[in-house]
């Protein structure tokens, strides 16, 4: 079993680093301290379209398959080379969010990670809090999605159906889920969302947390994903993300047993944090 362990971002707050490794996002949590990442020794090969999307027996694209992040069919973190991020628009925040958001050190971040805690990585997290392998499988009315990370999964409805009645619903990690079809991207909504279930580093959320996912498939070795965030109580309008490409499994591997177990590094990382806010 795998324990996901604190030591690239502890690392980080006490190593030099050159401008170049740099984080750019001045805005993001912590930022200023900039850390190291490792990269690996492979040269990145982007996968060619692959020819049509694939369809179901309703004609919808099928999305089954075996999915990394990036370009390659492969676990891009071996690449000598990061894709060069896309331009997002800033996070909409109320002033008080954007003051709490912006006060969080990468120790708070990694502190409030579930995969240092081992909690679910929630709604959207199965796409943005997940640097691991996907496995998707659809049919007419159903999707089905597991990741590599914790061997997380759910199950989604596509048939349209509505939401639970309010006096049904609960908060949930992944919240109450359903999607349907719009030519063919499949929209996946999702109300009710536990507030521990945190959208992407470190970005918080209420319990008025409305999020809507897409997905489509432009050809057979690649699926894009987009999602959109409402939250009246922190934000001050909706957010959208750009598209995010993945890429179909070069070797259509199965996924590995990874279990998130008790994490020793976490009181260190409470002991680091409190170092370093002593500093302030």
């Amino acid at each position: 079993m795998k324990t996901y362990i604190g030591f690239a971002l502890a690392a980080a707050l006490m190593l030099p680093v050159a401008a170049s490794a740099q984080n750019p996002a001045s805005t993001s949590p912590g930022a200023g301290k900039p850390f190291v990442e490792a990269r690996g020794s492979v040269k990145p090969v982007p996968l060619p379209p692959g020819g049509p999307t694939p369809r179901m027996a309703d004609g919808k694209p099928d999305f089954s398959g075996v999915w990394f992040p990036g370009p390659t069919g492969k676990a891009n973190a071996w690449s000598t080379e990061r894709e060069a991020p896309e331009k997002q628009d800033p996070i909409p925040f109320q002033p008080w969010a954007e003051a709490k958001y912006k006060a969080l050190t990468r120790v708070d971040l990694e502190l409030s990670s579930p995969n240092v805690n081992c909690t679910p990585v929630g709604t959207p997290g199965m796409f943005t809090d997940n640097a691991y392998v996907h496995q998707i499988s659809t049919k007419p009315g159903q999707l089905i999605h597991l990741i590599e990370n914790n061997n997380r999964y759910r199950v989604i409805h596509t048939d349209r159906r509505p939401h639970k009645p309010a006096d049904e619903q609960e908060p949930l990690f992944y919240g109450d889920q359903t999607a349907k079809w719009e030519g063919d991207t499949l929209v996946i909504d999702s109300i009710s969302i536990d507030e521990r279930a945190h959208i992407q580093d470190g970005w918080f959320h209420s319990d008025q947390l409305h999020v809507i996912e897409r997905l489509r498939r432009p050809s057979m070795n690649y699926l894009e994903y987009q999602y959109t965030i409402e939250d009246p109580k922190v934000l001050t309008k909706p957010w959208t993300s750009t598209w995010e490409r993945l890429s179909l499994s070069v070797n259509n591997e199965d996924l590995t047993e990874n279990f998130c177990t008790n994490n020793e590094n976490v009181e260190q990382l409470r002991k680091l944090n409190e170092i370093e806010k002593s500093k302030k």
